[in-house]
């Protein structure tokens, strides 16, 4: 077992994740609820949110909970979007990583 090569490898690896996450980070990620009608939600790889968009049809008070409620789903869907992403792109980064000794 090589140790010096052992190490370049991980050193590559740290770059190439180190990389890829601020990808991520700058990755803007959509959830909606309602279609065209209803509720966007734009959020980045942190989770911040970016954008967001109501159709004007929900601004009427009457609709308030249900406003609510599509703003919850949009976010729920944005956040869902954006850690599968994350969880697929890194996953798929390590998965050729072979260390002796480990299975």
């Amino acid at each position: 077992m090589d140790i010096q090569k052992l190490m370049e490898q991980a050193e590559r690896m740290q770059k190439e994740l180190a990389s890829m996450e601020e990808e991520l980070d700058q990755t803007i990620y959509t959830g909606n609820s309602g279609g065209e009608d209803g509720v966007t939600i734009k959020i980045n790889g942190r989770c911040e949110v970016e954008e967001v968009s109501i159709a004007e049809d929900l601004m009427d008070p009457e609709n308030r909970e249900m406003l609510q409620d599509m703003i919850l789903l949009a976010m729920n869907s944005a956040v869902e979007n954006a850690s599968n992403d994350r969880e697929e792109r890194l996953g798929n980064a390590t998965s050729g990583l072979s260390l002796p000794g480990i299975e």
